[in-house]
């Protein structure tokens, strides 16, 4: 069966590309654009399969939006054509001609994943009636009802223990003062003895609670013990199922070198990402390698709708993610020319940083766009290798807050470290004020509002960020109109907290103001420029005291 589609469109004029797409920054080639065109008319009129994808009020199922991709590449014959895929598996766990396969396919009927799942599954339902059995849950009831009572009692019984002893010591002290030696001696020997039966019985009592209850504990044991057992052989069948899976997942290059999953993480104490070789990526080049298909360009994008931690828009384009891919594809395009990494271009290199305050403790900068605020992995020029060596003798830590790379505009640094101390602790109890100015890439219904999405690092794609309620750092947002024009809106952003890429994904967030910053290459689409600046500042000066403030218009 071959999945090499051939263009509708003509596409005889376009020059190939030299190299092949750097899949984790780029621009779509312009084949690849048209791949993506046409696998799109396709999705919107296929009857091949059935997954909703949020695009319609109609459907009942759950919607997934989903990631596809498109691999353009050259045959045996010369010709030029695409491949398609899908990442994950859909809603009816088809596999349509028009997608290539998947790596493995764990589904196949009677496939050891096939029968490790339902041995799984016999151990959960054995887990579940366990847990629901009658006698089980009522002499848990009786159990932990048994132990407090006992507990509650020999607490009391100590504190009478404590308060006999008080006594016996006061009259101790009593007999001491008042009576003659025979008479203090024999008093003594009094409170020694009952100091002893106090003693007796507290711990006559434990034994005899420790024995009444051991009664009920075994009982207990019996349902816990099979309990657990069943537990440890459920993880020891799924970590077997797992690492017979990791091995399974075997991956091509063009050298035809295979490496499994295992192989290609290398790492003992850090587990394959759940859902690694299920992306459309190496299922693209998978294929290509197996058919020795030259490839050509490639590009993925989203269909449907946004899941509600991560931001994905409906027809955009997005890179192969860091997580699950990176490692993959490293291996996978191992030894193919491919376009350069933009990210490690150092776009600042040109660019002057203008001073637009200064004083024995104070810098205020206008930070250009594109513009590190500290040194990067890659990067080293930044604002504040700038600024240490125009001022060496600087004794302060010299930077107070950041901005994004990409965000231009005011950003506060000090010369001492006092100053630093002083203005960090203004930003950490929030008396500073600031105001951003964005423009979004649509057009907004409401005047203002405030937004509330919790924020954290996404671990499988960094450094993207995701909405998260439980795990995620309490983000706000308040923002404003400032005019409607050409289909973009102009706002104001007052950001309550300073997380990382919080106004962005405030901005691009379904759940946000679901319209992405015009030039968001990670949230939305890329331009000229991301079309976000910090405008306004307000603080008190870290010596005086004094309140300043500073403005600098955007370029926008």
């Amino acid at each position: 069966m071959t999945y090499f589609q051939k263009f509708k469109a003509n596409i005889s004029d376009i020059e190939l590309p030299e190299k092949f797409t750097f899949p984790f920054y780029y621009q779509p080639h312009q084949l690849a654009t048209i791949a993506t065109s046409e696998l799109q008319e396709y999705l919107e009129n296929q009857t091949d399969f059935e997954h909703n994808f949020g695009l319609t009020e109609e459907e009942n199922e759950l919607p997934i939006g989903k990631m596809f991709g498109v691999l353009v590449v050259k045959n045996q014959q010369n010709e030029i054509g695409y491949l398609a895929a899908f990442s994950g598996k859909l809603a009816d766990k088809s596999l349509p001609i028009k997608f290539v396969p998947p790596v493995f396919n764990m589904r196949t009927e009677g496939s050891f994943y096939i029968k490790g799942e339902k041995e799984i599954d016999q151990i959960n339902a054995e887990l579940s009636l366990l847990k629901k059995d009658k006698n089980y849950l009522k002499l848990k009831k009786t159990f932990f009802k048994l132990s407090k009572e006992i507990e509650e009692d020999l607490t009391q019984e100590r504190k009478k223990l404590k308060l006999q002893k008080k006594d016996r010591k006061s009259r101790k002290t009593n007999g001491q003062a008042t009576l003659n030696e025979v008479d203090f001696n024999n008093l003594n020997k009094e409170l020694v003895q009952e100091s002893f039966n106090d003693q007796f019985y507290y711990k006559e009592l434990v034994e005899y609670y420790e024995d009444k209850i051991a009664k009920k504990r075994s009982e207990l044991t019996l349902f816990e013990d099979k309990i657990a057992a069943l537990k440890k052989d459920r993880r020891e069948k799924s970590n077997y199922l797992q690492q017979t899976l990791f091995s399974k997942y075997a991956f091509l290059n063009q050298e035809k070198e295979l490496r499994s999953l295992l192989d290609i993480f290398n790492n003992p104490a850090i587990k394959p990402p759940a859902g690694s070789g299920e992306c459309s990526a190496p299922k693209l080049l998978q294929h290509a390698f197996l058919n020795d298909y030259t490839p050509i360009c490639m590009a993925e994008f989203w269909w449907g709708i946004s899941p509600n931690s991560a931001i994905r828009k409906h027809k955009n384009f997005y890179p192969a993610c860091q997580g699950r891919c990176k490692p993959i594809l490293a291996h996978m395009l191992e030894g193919i020319k491919m376009d350069e990494n933009l990210l490690l271009e150092n776009l600042a290199e040109k660019q002057t940083l203008e001073i637009i305050y200064e004083d024995d403790v104070l810098l205020v900068v206008n930070k250009p766009t594109e513009f590190l605020s500290v040194p990067g992995k890659d990067i080293s020029d930044s604002v504040y290798t700038r600024i240490k060596e125009k001022y060496p003798d600087a004794t302060g830590p010299l930077i107070v807050h950041r901005l994004d790379m990409s965000t231009s505009g005011i950003l506060l640094l000090t010369k001492t470290k006092e100053a630093n101390k002083v203005l960090q602790s203004q930003f950490i109890n929030r008396t500073v004020k600031k105001r951003y100015v964005a423009l979004l890439d649509g057009n907004l219904t409401e005047e203002s509002g405030k937004i509330k999405l919790p924020l954290r690092v996404d671990l499988d794609d960094r450094p993207k960020q995701l909405v998260d309620f439980v795990h995620g750092k309490n983000a706000e947002t308040d923002w404003k109109i400032i005019k409607r024009e050409n289909g973009k809106t102009k706002v104001h952003f007052y950001p309550i907290t300073g997380r990382t890429h919080q106004l962005r994904v405030h901005a691009a967030h379904i759940n946000g103001l679901n319209t992405p910053i015009v030039g968001d290459d990670l949230y939305g689409n890329k331009e000229n420029r991301l079309h976000l600046h910090a405008e306004f500042i307000e603080f008190s000066h870290p010596t005086t005291h004094k309140r300043m403030s500073f403005t600098v218009a955007p370029d926008f």
